[in-house]
């Protein structure tokens, strides 16, 4: 039974009540990924469980047998340059504190293939037509799982409207 963590695998840990969360920052000491409330409420866990947002302090390594897992870590290239978003991130003031960045960087790289793919959210008017794109409206509430307490909200939106923005180019 393994895991691949960011293109690495891992033997899945012999006992079943072992968070794929404390995995990650106890054993593999891979702390990008945050401990927040350990409820699931604020998403300063999010990783991406075969390219899904997952919250990492609610799902049990052993579900991730099998598959992948990509934390803030995985996301860098392989010459330790930031992904695209971690620079918009940095360039709008998507942060403060940084605490829940991680968090809020893999939520926002699945968000982006929900998108894609044309998922409808809460917001979306038309379910059989699917988003009207990336408007501010449809990222709130896509992102509204990822809670950020210092103020850096605006920074972020416009970080993940930056990343957008340069796909659609």
């Amino acid at each position: 039974m393994t895991i691949t963590i960011n293109g690495s695998d891992y033997a899945v840990p012999y006992d079943s009540r072992v968070s794929l969360l404390d995995m990650l920052r106890e054993r593999l000491s891979l702390t990008g990924t945050k401990l927040g409330c350990n409820q699931g409420a604020c998403g300063a866990c999010t990783v991406l469980l075969d390219g899904e947002r997952v919250l990492s302090c609610l799902t049990l390594a052993a579900q991730a047998d099998g598959r992948d897992v990509l934390t803030i870590e995985g996301m860098q290239g392989a010459d330790g340059s930031l992904h695209p978003l971690q620079k918009a991130f940095i360039e709008h003031d998507g942060l403060q504190c940084g605490y829940c960045t991680p968090g809020q960087i893999c939520s926002a790289v699945a968000m982006a293939r929900e998108l894609r793919r044309g998922d409808p959210s809460h917001v979306t008017a038309n379910l059989a037509a699917g988003p009207d794109g990336p408007t501010r409206e449809e990222i709130r509430e896509r992102m509204s799982g990822n809670l950020c307490r210092c103020g850096a909200h605006n920074g972020i939106v416009e970080a993940i409207e930056e990343m957008l923005g340069r796909e659609a180019a």
